[in-house]
């Protein structure tokens, strides 16, 4: 199954998919010792890598023919059920055993159709997405996020040690994509959450630019909005519960400071959507239920979607844990 190992004679590995992504991936992969097969629409897309000992192939179907792993970094579901499928596509050549791994971020569906597809001819198709970016892809920093059996991610690991600094199985064939999913919502709403700050600021009359860099050198200290994923559920919290407490503090400090954020806005004519939803849903998703300002806010009969102009906090300000 896959390549083997490093010491072991090893055999080719193929990458399909020379762009922004794939190229610098496809780099890393220039030192494994069996040696490396690419592929992309565009043949002068290859001809860097041939320069530093790779072959070039035309089709996936012919990288398929020596490579017993296959990485595939192309654009969309459709591209990618083309290149295993389709007619000049992996499985065309592909002998029993060979890997397929998808690191594009397609539907979860369609990497277990394909899997079964592949799976009838005795090939193994695992969904790989990445995350990190093409800075993390320079740096060979990736994370790789692996749905498939555990016997497979453990054959694929030696290869992606080369690129990836973060492998992780994530489960079966669909984890790999529900998890880089997961993680992409988090980063796209905040995103759009950034822009929502943005516009507070700069009605406030702040220099966003500067702001940007505070939030830049605070969250490579704090970890960011990732500092709080540390549970293994999002179950309420027992009282007794190490947790518990943890986060009682933390919301404490998130209600005090968004109650405080959209009492500006209102005063700035500035609407905030993100902040009132995030101060209703803060200490229900901490798993400790609304804290005191979310509670007096509703008691008092406003919409806490619509904020809260009490500024009082049922714990201290403490700037650290920001």
């Amino acid at each position: 199954m896959g390549t083997g190992a490093p010491e072991d004679s090893p055999a080719p590995v193929g990458f399909v998919g020379l762009g922004n992504m794939g190229a610098p991936i496809a780099r890393r992969l220039l030192s494994w010792p069996g040696g490396l097969v690419v592929c992309d629409v565009r043949p002068e897309a290859a001809e860097p890598f041939v320069a530093e000992g790779a072959t070039a192939a035309a089709t996936p179907a012919e990288v398929a023919r020596t490579a017993r792993l296959v990485s595939v970094t192309v654009l969309d579901d459709a591209q990618v059920r083309d290149v295993v499928d389709g007619p000049d596509g992996i499985l065309r050549t592909a002998a029993p055993g060979t890997v397929v791994a998808v690191h594009s971020t397609i539907s979860d569906s369609t990497a277990v159709e394909l899997a079964e597809v592949c799976a009838a001819v005795g090939v193994h198709l695992v969904d790989a997405p990445v995350s990190g970016g093409a800075p993390g892809a320079e740096k060979g920093e990736l994370a790789v996020m692996v749905g498939g059996p555990r016997e497979v991610y453990e054959a694929c690991k030696p290869v992606f040690a080369l690129w990836a600094a973060m492998p992780v199985h994530a489960g079966e064939v669909g984890s790999g994509t529900q998890m880089k999913l997961a993680r992409n919502l988090l980063h796209f709403i905040s995103f759009t959450a950034t822009a929502e700050a943005s516009r507070l600021a700069e009605a406030a009359g702040v220099d966003i630019a500067k702001l940007g860099r505070v939030v830049r050198h605070t969250d490579a200290i704090t970890g960011g909005a990732g500092a709080v994923m540390l549970r293994e559920t999002t179950a309420p919290i027992a009282e007794d519960d190490f947790w518990h407490g943890v986060f009682t503090h933390v919301r404490g400090l998130g209600e005090k400071d968004l109650s405080l954020a959209l009492a500006l806005g209102e005063r700035l004519d500035v609407d905030l959507p993100l902040g009132r939803i995030a101060l209703r849903d803060l200490g229900a998703g901490f798993g400790v239920g609304p804290g005191e300002i979310a509670r007096r806010a509703t008691a008092a009969g406003a919409d806490v979607d619509r904020g809260s102009d009490d500024h009082s906090n049922d714990s201290d300000d403490d700037e650290g844990a920001r």
